[in-house]
């Protein structure tokens, strides 16, 4: 016996196919001609043939227009009427018989029929392709409520609420029904309840459950208990749905007896998820009541929360860790289970003082007033790094823990930090200086490679001119630490007033010739010589020892003599520079024991001193 194609996965197909036949390879048209025959409706017809006509398949797949119209003069749907109930053995055999000027016709009451059946995937397959073969069904009122429908049946609410939204459906008494309920299952009571206003008649003929269900859910979730249990009326009372919310209802009514009877009873016949709502409905009625510990309610919240995972379950399970921990004084608690409703659920629906609070929190951790270990405050941070304040705040909260890093020598994480500052949350004028500084921690850290990424990706040649030379200096360190520095000294050639960087580079790379001409472009006056002007002549003394260039050192002596006459460096300087052609090794290893520390390149030439080595490129 053959195994029957579901019909509307059947009429899904009826436009994937552009080949000649029309029929998508995926379908076995002896398949669907088989149920068709079934139906007493083959009339001596091969399965192509037959199969085609059902599927409005048949030769050249020509496109069916002119319902859209015709759908639009239709009545308008303001009632639950629309949704007619249809079998789908006869919607099968309308199908199969029907000619193909009335096929659309056929599909469009067998969507109705589904959404009435609460079939809301199927039903939106059938619409779907009704609209492939005539796009202009989107601009029809009646067929965007319809679509709207199925939609929030599948549990598709921005899609569906979506579809509704519409002028010639915002005061349709049949699309607020849907909104309400679409609304209301997607957490938003307030906006669900405005809604009933404009309802009429539609919920007081019979209906589905879940529209009541979503009625009485609003209610509650919005502080009105009473009317929720006026939406519950209809429903039966071992409806495990409709006991879960009035034992919710019961709750917020101070009746805490009846509601967690309610609860257990759902626990009986419920669904899983109904299931687990109810033992969650249970703790939150032990904390309300205070006839549970709060440590004891978050271990059972903790094993709701590890056996159920989204919707309005753990979403309110979070909402009650978060208070609980926060009573607690749970600082670490609060974050986790704050930081969870955050990122997974609408913050919005926390309440306005919600976000602002957490991220109080945070800043509160993070506080040097706490002295909270740095690691702590590091691991706390970067946890949580997605709730740190906006704006000014955030960047001094994010800037003052990378300091505290980078003090410790912490390199890559306080470059990790400040990274994630730079491509997530620094603005447009920020990024310049503050990607030097990532890629300048990346080559503390002996991280060259990370330093080069976070230029490239930082690229902006909108950037201002010394905000680019400022990074070229930093991307040439980077190249030099990874023993490419002939690139390195190509890039600087770019840069205006970077010579005491290249013959900073020079230097550590012992090219004395390179050096003398370069270093020899950034000597000083001969007036008074501060730190750095006495490790610029000297060390320019020093590369024309090596040199052995004993004119240049006598002009150096005649020029600097009287400035290093009274300083702690002047020894060194007549040892270079009083006799050139008397300095021995001896000499030049004493005169380079007395160099000051300072680089003559500033801050630039301290980083390039202060990398770590790592493995040459070969250059």
């Amino acid at each position: 016996m053959k195994r029957p194609v579901a019909l509307s996965a059947i009429l899904v197909f009826a436009v994937l196919d552009q080949s000649g036949t029309g029929l998508s390879a995926a379908v076995d048209t002896r398949d669907i001609a088989g149920e068709a025959a079934s139906a007493g409706a083959s009339g001596g017809e091969s399965d192509d043939q037959l199969a085609a006509r059902i599927l409005g398949a048949d030769g050249a797949r020509a496109r069916l227009p002119g319902f859209a119209a015709r759908l639009a003069q239709d009545r308008s749907i303001t009632g639950p009427g629309a949704w007619h109930k249809l079998s789908d053995a006869a919607a099968w055999k309308r199908l199969s018989r029907v000619r193909r000027g009335e096929l659309q016709q056929a599909r469009w009451d067998y969507a109705r029929a589904l959404v009435a059946a609460e079939r809301g995937a199927e039903a939106v397959g059938v619409l779907d392709v009704m609209v492939q073969d005539d796009p202009d069904l989107a601009m029809v009122d009646n067929f965007r409520l319809a679509r709207g429908a199925a939609l929030i049946v599948q549990r598709r609410y921005e899609a569906g609420l979506a579809s509704l939204d519409t002028p010639g459906l915002h005061d349709n008494p049949e699309a607020c029904a849907w909104r309400m309920r679409g609304l209301a299952q997607s957490g938003f009571a307030d906006s669900a309840l405005q809604q009933l206003g404009c309802v009429g008649h539609t919920l007081e003929k019979p209906r589905p459950a879940a529209f009541f269900l979503a009625a009485a859910r609003a209610a509650i979730e919005a502080g009105k208990p009473e009317a929720a249990m006026r939406w519950l009326e209809p429903l039966p009372d071992r409806d495990p749905a409709a006991n879960l919310y009035r034992g919710r209802a019961q709750l917020a009514l101070g009746k805490g007896d009846a509601a967690r009877l309610r609860f257990s009873r759902v626990e009986e016949s419920g669904t899983l998820e109904q299931r687990t709502d109810a033992r969650l409905s249970k703790v939150e009625a032990e904390v309300a009541a205070h006839t549970i510990k709060p440590r004891e309610a978050l271990r059972k919240l903790d094993r709701i929360r590890y056996s159920w995972r989204g919707d309005q379950i753990e979403e309110r399970a979070l909402r009650l860790s978060y208070k609980l921990n926060d009573d607690l004084g749970d600082l670490s608690g609060a974050l986790a289970s704050g930081a969870l409703l955050f990122r997974h659920f609408n913050a919005a629906r926390q309440g306005t003082d919600f976000l602002p609070e957490l991220r109080g929190k945070l800043a509160g951790a993070l506080s040097p007033e706490r002295k909270l270990p740095l690691e702590q405050a590091a691991g706390l941070y970067w946890n949580y790094r997605d709730l740190a304040p906006g704006g000014s705040e955030g960047d001094r909260m994010t800037s003052q823990l990378a300091a505290r890093l980078q003090a410790a020598g912490l390199y890559e994480r306080a470059a990790d930090l400040l990274s994630y500052q730079l491509f997530m949350r620094a603005g447009q004028l920020a990024r310049g200086p503050l990607s030097a500084r990532v890629a300048s921690l990346y080559v503390l850290a002996a991280r060259p490679d990370r330093a080069l990424e976070t230029l490239r990706k930082s690229d902006d040649p909108s950037l201002p001119e010394d905000m680019i030379a400022a990074r070229q200096r930093v991307e040439a360190v980077a190249l030099n630490q990874i023993g490419r520095p002939k690139e390195a000294l190509a890039v600087l050639e770019a840069v205006p007033g970077s010579e005491a960087l290249q013959a900073e580079i020079l230097w550590k790379r012992q090219e004395w010739e390179r050096y003398a001409a370069a270093s020899g472009q950034t000597l000083p006056g001969s007036g008074a010589l501060d730190k750095l002007g006495q490790a610029s002549v000297l060390r320019q003394a020093i590369a024309l020892a090596m040199l052995g260039r004993e004119a240049e050192l006598a002009a150096l002596n005649q020029r600097y003599g009287a400035a290093f006459a009274k300083l702690p460096s002047k020894a060194a300087f007549e040892l270079l520079t009083g006799a050139p052609g008397n300095v021995s090794p001896a000499a030049l290893s004493r005169a380079l024991a007395a160099l000051p520390a300072n680089s003559p390149a500033g801050d630039i030439g301290d980083l390039l001193e202060q990398a770590p080595p790592v493995g040459a490129a070969g250059d």
